[in-house]
Parts: structure tokens; sequence; C-alpha cells
């Protein structure tokens, strides 16, 4: 079967956002309202913009599916947008600097930023996180399980404690504003979301999404392009207005001895039946990846959102039609979309994560990537003395 992968289309306020996703075994039931959910999700969190009232969005399933479920061929999911004006919208000539208005309109040698702006909206990750969440709902089948949260917001900043079950980080971070499963840090990012706005300015922060279950032995180090690590820091670095990612301690591990980095490892003959093969870290430094591979541990990796680009006082730019000082141009925007941004990254990250678990246990359908996998447990609870 082929790699899992994905494709996008559709611009901010072109007629609809669309994935176009390959790879995907049939025989999987497809369960719309839980993309919907996520979709949903991503459009919430506080201080998002006007436009998050005009979209509702919810996915179209075109092609890919019978009565519901996969057939193995591509897959194409579509979400509709309300506001269609792309036609009618002004030209754009004073660029944003911090978006990819200049640096576009550069590249496709045009005075008007109206084409670049209209792809390079962080409209698109609505099509990402629809093909997350039907990989998601892969990975479930398999037990293994995904949540993405907020750690800071401008200078307001928390730790999550490492021993918190998955399901309660949920429930916290589902009963924030800004998603973050601090209540206290909560409302002191939502004061400095105010102060901003307040200030015509915008906020940045960073995100954390831990995947768990994952058994050991997914991604590679045969070839530098089948890393796991690698793959994840690609896939979450081009989401809009990501500037830097890490996984596990990330630049921490520069500052420490490595007997303060690397996890020591034990093994529980009583846990060999889990996904984890009874091999047991007592810390999680590593983010659940080494040598591009999953260690079965939790893969925990961090995304730093660096504020939004447009700005309602502006900044100093160049008009391009006349190449004399402007102030930049004001597109309807967040005053900050962090709470949106970890629920796109955890989105990007399971689909990297489900492809890596297809190219280990593929199969054409549901039933013998699910055999495969059983088989790839089995054997790997068989090594052991001789």
């Amino acid at each position: 079967m082929p790699r899992l992968t994905c494709q996008t289309a559709g611009e901010s306020h072109g007629a609809a956002m669309l994935a176009f996703i390959e790879g995907f075994p049939a025989g999987f039931h497809v369960d719309q309202s839980a993309i919907d959910a996520e979709l949903k999700r991503r459009q919430g969190g506080y201080g998002r913009s006007g436009r998050q009232k005009i979209e509702e969005d919810a996915v179209r399933v075109l092609s890919g599916l019978r009565r519901g479920e996969t057939i193995g061929s591509p897959i194409a999911l579509l979400i509709e947008n309300r506001d269609v004006r792309i036609d009618e919208a002004p030209p754009v000539t004073r660029p944003r600097p911090g978006h990819a208005d200049f640096a576009g309109a550069m590249k496709f040698l045009t005075r008007d930023c109206r084409p670049v702006l209209e792809r390079a909206s962080a409209r698109e990750t609505a099509a990402r996180v629809a093909a997350g969440a039907l990989a998601r709902l892969l990975l479930r089948e398999f037990g293994i399980e995904c949540a993405g949260l907020v750690v800071r917001i401008g200078a307001v900043a928390t730790e999550i404690d490492e021993a918190l079950p998955l399901d309660e980080l949920r429930h916290r971070r589902d009963a924030s504003e800004v998603y973050c499963p601090d209540a206290a840090a909560s409302d002191a990012m939502i004061e400095a979301i105010r102060a901003a706005k307040e200030q015509k300015d915008t906020l940045g922060g960073v995100v954390e999404v831990r995947i768990c279950g994952c058994p050991p032995g997914l991604g590679s180090c045969m070839r530098w392009q089948d890393r796991l690590d690698g793959r994840l820091f690609q896939a979450v670095g081009s989401v809009q207005a990501i500037k830097a990612v890490s996984i596990g301690l990330g630049f921490e591990t520069a500052q420490r001895t490595g007997s303060r980095v690397h996890d020591a490892m034990e093994f529980d003959a009583t846990r060999r039946d889990t996904p984890q093969l009874g091999f047991i870290r007592r810390s999680n430094h590593a983010g659940g990846i080494e040598g591009g591979m999953t260690n079965g541990m939790p893969i925990v990796l961090r995304a730093a959102m660096k504020p939004i680009s447009t700005l309602l006082q502006g900044i100093d730019s160049v008009d391009l039609g006349t190449l004399q000082s402007a102030r930049s141009d004001y597109e309807r925007s967040d005053v900050c979309a962090v709470p949106a941004a970890s629920v796109v990254v955890e989105h990007v990250a399971a689909f990297e994560v489900a492809s890596a678990l297809l190219e280990k246990v593929g199969g054409d359908t549901l039933a013998e990537v699910r055999a495969a996998y059983d088989h790839f447990l089995a054997s790997a609870r068989r090594l052991g003395p001789v």
C-alpha cells in the first residue's frame, strides 16, 4: 500500500479548504462527527477573531468512502468557507512584516500580496486538522491517544505534571478558554490576551502535544528521511507561525550531562503484555523517541508560535506600488491563536505517527493492519533470554 500522505488545497476566502489523503486502509468506519468536533475545537480559544463566528467548519467526504467505510482509494475531505470573497477582496500592496506577504510577492513577481496571503493563511490548517482527525481515529484503534494543550501565552507559563493521565489532562484542558490544563495559569493568560488587545497588539506562546500508547519501533534509523523525530519537526514546523519545535527536553539537553539526560531502563515482566513490552523508563527526557524511532514512552513535543503578524496598529512597511514608507495593511485577524495552534499541532503530529504506524505494520485493509500489528507485538514479546 502507498505511504499515508496528505495534500491540501484552498484559499482563505476561496470556496473551500480541501484535504487529499492517500494510503488509508480500507474497511475503516469513519466517524465524521468526531472530525467535526476537532474542527470546532480548532475554531475556539480566547483571542480569536470575528471570522470564527462566520465559519461553521464541518467536513464533507467527497471520495474514498462507501456506506461510511473507507474503500482504499484516495480520500477527499472538503470544508466549505462561508466568507467567500477572494475575487472581490482588495489588493494588498503594503506587506505585513512577519507574514508571507513580502517574500511571496517577490517569489511570484507581483505588487499585490493578495494571492500569496490567501494561500499562506492559517485557514489552511482546517484541512490539516480534518486529515489529522481521521488519522487520530485510526490510531485509537491501536490504543494510541493524543492530547494537545497550551503551556505558555506571552510571559505566562506553566509546567504540566507528567504523571497526569491523558484523560485528566484533556478534561482540564477542555475546561479552559485557552486550552491550558492549569486553571490559575489560564486566568492569567486570558488577562494577558486582553491587555494585548487593548494595546492593539498580538501574543504568541508554546503548545505541547503528548501521544501515548505507541509501541517501540515506529520510524526508522536506516534513512534520514524516515526518522520520526525529523518528520515531526518538518510537519509541525510547517504549521503557520510556528518558529521552533522540540522533543522531550529539547534545548535543555545541551545544558546537562549525559547522566541527567538519558532515560534509565528496567524491565517489568508483569507489563510484558502492554504495547511497551514491559520495558520501563525512569524518566522521559527523550520525549519518546530515540534514534528516530519510538521507544515505547509517550511522545512529548513542544512548538513555539510567534505572535500573529497582523496588528491593529500596523507595522512600518513599504508600499510595493510606490516604494514609499507606509504602515502595513490590516486583514481581519486574531489577537492570539495559540489555543488553536495546539489543536493544529496535535493533529499534524498524529498524522505523522499514523503514517509511521502503517509503514511498520501495513496492509490494504484495517483487518490486515490489525493482524500485522498484533503479530509484531507477539514477535517482540518472544525476544528474551535464550
